[in-house]
């Protein structure tokens, strides 16, 4: 490659001095042959073009081209995998060709200083100029550059290495493991301990996401060189010839190629502003369970493409063998989240020039039914709020149960303590609203309306939805219909119904339910064959118990084909199916609406309903035409 590279410097024509000694210049600074040809002055060579393309021409579905935007992990994936195979072909071949590494003891400390030692020492110092050495034009070209063809990292680039290159990680890192059974101070904990400390590190410095909390340093201040952070280890993917160090930065500040920035950097990533543009939308959710922590976009890819098993508000799910491990796996990551009293960013999108967000408060559904854990909830959930506005977004839309009337008042309550608020807070009801009549069939004439009274504003808007088209509305609950009434203008008031008992002749021939976020299968077996249990909350009311009736899915729609980087599901729905509530936020940004849509505010069903269709917005219903 070197030398048809000259050839075609010579090939550009004869050099100036001027140029030779630009050419020169470059070539000591560690040029590539690209840089080296435009300051020869050399025309780039013509692209590389194939004789005959087999290739199977892509599909054309939204979903189809993001998993081709997804095949460069998927081929890291594959390579990750086989370096696990070889992990543990290397452990079989020493542990059959040095005996003393068969019988070695659960615990030994004097291993653990061994380890301590040699890693600090030798291997950090072996990586550092090794590192350096892999950054020289010539080993950079044939090796390292296929490790840096991610600039923006993921866990998975820390794994992106040639074989050449990894079989010479894999002798540093046996230094302290061979060193500690030579000396007979190895045991099963330290060695398997040190191989984990290297996997979370390398995971941790390539995740591009700012973990480490500045407490750490302020209470141990040499740990800064002795640990490096995720910021600091991201200025190597971008300057290329600074950070060069394994996990500790303690060689970089020695032979003075620590970059200037890294300080810099960590704090403004720590205030989740690392030199990005601000958001125009934020939708701030929340965990579900400790599970659906692995199913956010930061978690596990194949976990996040697909929609998680339907939970109900009350904790009715899946508890299938799968949810078990999982729930197991998140369990040590859930407990470090219980620290965590500030919202994370789990996802950046972007509609034509909108710039979308979703920021996810650590806090567990359970947490926010809890009597005792709403208040601390309410404070982790207002500082998101205010960090929201202090990030410039334009729109904060509260997903889940970030609006519940106990919590705020579907948001009232931010805009009460704030009245000069500049970013308007969206809770949706409007757009889900017109998701919900969409779904209803045609031709219907009377619905159930179920629920509790609770502050439930979305009852409320659906029910005064529905008595404007002159729908009969039969109400169950006492207490919701008279708060639904007074909503109601008094002209629709015939249209309103009050069902007195649950085996009224009403109830048992209605075939349309609408139910809130819980449905019990005593009431699911009430109805009749055939009915349409239509949910208006934002979680699925409740396990199916019923063959003969249709299940609707929860408010929602498809996002424009426009929408770029959707890669992970939103809850239980498909991928690129968002819901309403999520959804209002959005077209509130993109018709530039400058009112708050929460406590007792409306935007109106049919201009929330317009507006989304007219920006590419399409009805979704799992068992109606999309």
């Amino acid at each position: 490659m070197a030398r048809s590279w000259k050839l075609q410097v010579r090939a550009g024509g004869s050099m100036g001095g001027a140029q030779h000694v630009q050419v020169r210049e470059e070539r000591e600074r560690g040029a590539g042959p690209a840089r080296l040809r435009r300051a020869a002055g050399a025309p780039p060579p013509p692209p590389l073009q194939p004789a005959l393309d087999h290739r199977v021409p892509p599909p054309d579905g939204p979903e189809q081209a993001q998993d081709r935007q997804q095949e460069p992990r998927l081929r890291a994936g594959r390579q990750g995998e086989e370096l696990i195979l070889l992990t543990a072909l290397l452990f079989y071949a020493v542990n059959a060709a040095v005996p003393v590494a068969q019988s070695v003891p659960w615990w030994d400390s004097r291993g653990l200083l061994v380890a301590a030692l040699l890693h600090v020492g030798p291997v950090e110092f072996l990586y550092y100029w090794l590192h350096r050495a892999l950054h020289h034009h010539y080993l950079y070209a044939r090796y390292h550059s296929h490790h840096h063809a991610s600039i923006v990292t993921e866990p998975i680039t820390s794994v992106i290495h040639p074989f050449a290159e990894e079989l010479v990680y894999f002798t540093l890192f046996a230094i302290p493991l061979l060193t500690m059974v030579g000396t007979g101070t190895a045991s099963v904990a330290v060695a398997n301990g040190y191989l984990a400390y290297i996997d979370f590190m390398n995971y941790l410095g390539h995740c591009n996401f700012e973990l480490v909390p500045r407490l750490l340093f302020d209470v141990f201040p040499p740990l800064k060189y002795l640990m490096y952070t995720p910021s600091f280890h991201s200025l190597h993917h971008t300057q290329f010839r600074s950070n060069y160090s394994l996990f500790m930065p303690l060689y970089d500040h020695l032979y003075g190629t620590a970059d200037k920035s890294s300080d810099d950097l960590y704090e403004r990533a720590l205030q989740g502003r690392a030199g990005e543009d601000a958001p125009d939308v934020v939708h701030l959710t929340h965990l579900t369970t400790p599970a659906s922590l692995l199913r956010l976009r930061l978690g596990f890819a194949s976990l996040a493409a697909a929609p998680a098993p339907p939970a109900s508000r009350y904790g009715a799910g899946s508890s299938s063998s799968s949810s078990s491990s999982l729930a197991a796996v998140a369990c040590p990551l859930a407990a470090l989240l219980g620290w965590t009293r500030t919202a994370f960013r789990s996802e950046a999108n972007r509609l034509h020039k909108l710039k979308l967000e979703t920021w996810v408060v650590p806090r567990y559904t359970s947490q926010y039914l809890s009597k005792q854990g709403l208040y601390a909830v309410g404070r982790v959930v207002e500082k998101a709020v205010a960090d929201a506005e202090a990030s410039g977004a334009r729109v904060l839309t509260l997903g889940l149960l970030n609006q519940a009337n106990e919590l705020n008042k579907n948001g009232e309550l931010y805009v009460i303590r704030k009245p000069s608020m500049r970013t308007k807070i969206v809770d949706g009801t409007s757009l889900a609203a017109a998701a919900v009549l969409h779904m209803i069939p045609e031709g219907t004439d009377e619905v159930l309306l179920l629920g509790d009274a609770g502050g439930n504003k979305m009852a409320g808007v659906l029910a005064s939805a529905l008595c404007e088209r002159e729908i009969q509305v039969h109400v169950v609950d006492k207490d919701l219909y008279e708060s639904v009434k007074q909503q109601l203008r008094p002209e629709t008031h015939e249209h309103l119904l009050h069902l007195a008992e649950w085996w009224s002749h009403s109830a048992k021939t209605t075939k349309v339910w609408l139910v809130g976020d819980r449905l019990t299968g005593e009431e699911q077996r009430r109805a009749q064959g055939g009915a349409h249990f239509v949910p208006y909350s934002q979680f699925p009311p409740g396990a199916v118990v019923r063959a003969d009736c249709v299940y609707h899915s929860t408010p929602a729609l498809v996002v424009p084909d426009a929408f770029e980087d959707l890669h992970a599901c939103e809850n239980w729905l498909p991928r690129r199916v968002m819901s309403a509530w999520r959804a209002a936020g959005i077209v509130h940004a993109l018709e530039g609406w400058d009112a708050h849509e929460c406590g007792a505010r409306v935007t109106g069903v049919d201009k929330a309903w317009r507006a989304a269709l007219a920006h590419g917005f399409r009805p979704y219903d799992r068992y109606g035409a999309n």
